[in-house]
């Protein structure tokens, strides 16, 4: 048992309890950090029932100060910190760019992005401080390749990647290492924060991230790899690491290919009076 202690925000459910159970089951500490203060205790009665050291804060990474209020109780009880999980995250609103408006933009990047880099703001100091300490920030597949009608997301998500990238450079040099996780569709509670401005999509998303192969527990089995080898990217599906492999080295490929993936899920479903089908994106 490893006695090593981790941070996790919107560690309540989905990923982030996947996370938080992986980590107690190799042995870790685990603090939890969630909005969701009746999710947050009843993830770590689970915890604490298998025998783990867990414990939950109230936090929105809006918030800094919330964050700062964890880092204080963590170096309270345990004195110090090994990795923080930059994974709380929402939806935001999927639609035409002229369609969404700059409030829905505003929250989804202060939760999505700004909250990423609250999370690093506040523990760079204690990571620099001990000589050691590690971030996995979860970003998304939406980042690498940038579906059409999910701008607001998309754009945080990129983000979070650029960085995450320059973070990695940036910190290396005080031993504090740094992953990446872009994950594409998985069994999830994410669309419960989803607005659309497009009939029906949060359904078809829904549909995609229940018949996914890959479970959330798979994604926390890949990211714990990944912190013990310290590699930087997390791309656990297959078909989209090849995707982002072809976007990379054959761009023109990828077009082509993305514009017959995007009309099966963006094109609206033909009226049962109508001969015309809806025109596609892009």
């Amino acid at each position: 048992m490893s006695g090593k202690r981790v941070f996790i925000t919107g560690g309540a459910s989905g990923l982030g309890k996947a996370i938080a159970c992986k980590y107690a089951g190799a042995g870790y500490r685990v603090c939890i950090g969630d909005v969701n203060e009746k999710r947050g205790l009843a993830t770590i009665a689970e915890l604490t029932a298998s025998g783990a050291e867990a414990f939950f804060v109230p936090c929105d990474i809006t918030r800094l100060e919330d964050l700062t209020q964890v880092k204080e109780q963590i170096i309270s009880r345990w004195q110090g910190l090994d990795l923080v999980v930059n994974n709380a995250g929402i939806a935001g609103t999927a639609g035409p760019i002229d369609q969404v408006g700059l409030d829905d933009w505003q929250q989804v990047l202060d939760v999505n992005l700004l909250g990423v880099v609250r999370g690093c703001q506040t523990f760079t100091p204690l990571f620099k401080q001990q000589g050691f300490g590690y971030f996995v920030n979860i970003a998304s597949a939406a980042g690498l390749m940038n579906a059409p009608q999910m701008s607001s997301y998309n754009v945080s998500k990129a983000g979070v990647i650029a960085l995450s990238e320059t973070l990695k450079h940036e910190l290396s040099p005080f031993n504090i290492g740094i992953s990446v996780t872009c994950p594409a569709f998985f069994k999830t509670n994410l669309a419960e924060s989803m607005k659309s401005t497009i009939d029906g999509l949060s359904q078809r998303l829904s549909r995609l991230m229940a018949r996914s192969a890959i479970s959330a527990e798979d994604i926390a089995d890949d990211i714990f790899t990944a912190v013990e080898t310290g590699s930087f990217w997390v791309l656990p599906h297959k078909a989209e690491r090849r995707l982002w492999l072809l976007k990379r080295y054959l761009p023109f490929a990828f077009d082509a290919l993305m514009k017959k993936k995007i009309a099966k899920l963006f094109t609206a479903p033909r009226p049962a009076n109508s001969k015309t089908a809806a025109t596609p994106p892009g």
